[in-house]
């Protein structure tokens, strides 16, 4: 009897303990009412600057699929310059793109042309995890682009 009141016990305390790691874990993955556009689900992200001859980054980004993050491109008019990845604009999910102010929302984009300095805001959900770039057209150099790694 004393081995059946002992395994009661130890039941007894074990169980309200897994219910309480549960919680606790489903709240910290709790994303909000915005979902995935809530505030703990967003991740800081390097800008990037397009200027003539100059590396667009600092080296390679690595995203988390499933986090937002809002990318910001320099340009400051040094050149005519565009920035281009159909691959990796197809592996997002596009929210907006802020210019001077006013918000774009596109369903989807190949490339964002500076024809003079300005800035632009990118705001995005990383979804397809691969590897991808971002890249002057018509470039060749290593500096020249930037990969992009979703994980």
């Amino acid at each position: 009897m004393n081995r059946m009141t002992l395994l009661a016990a130890l039941l007894a305390t074990a169980l309200p303990a897994a219910a309480f790691a549960q919680e606790a874990e489903e709240e910290e993955n709790e994303l909000g009412l915005a979902g995935l556009l809530s505030s703990n689900n967003r991740e800081d992200m390097p800008g990037l600057t397009l200027s003539a001859g100059q590396p667009i980054a600092a080296g390679p980004i690595t995203l988390k699929s499933g986090k937002y993050y809002t990318l910001e491109i320099t340009a400051d008019g040094s050149q005519e310059l565009a920035l281009s990845g159909p691959e990796f604009f197809r592996a997002i999910w596009l929210n907006e793109i802020v210019i001077e102010g006013i918000e774009i929302r596109p369903m989807a984009i190949d490339s964002l042309e500076f024809d003079e300095a300005g800035e632009a805001e990118v705001s995005f959900v990383a979804v397809k995890p691969g590897s991808y770039y971002l890249m002057i057209p018509g470039t060749t150099g290593d500096s020249q682009r930037v990969a992009i790694t979703i994980e």
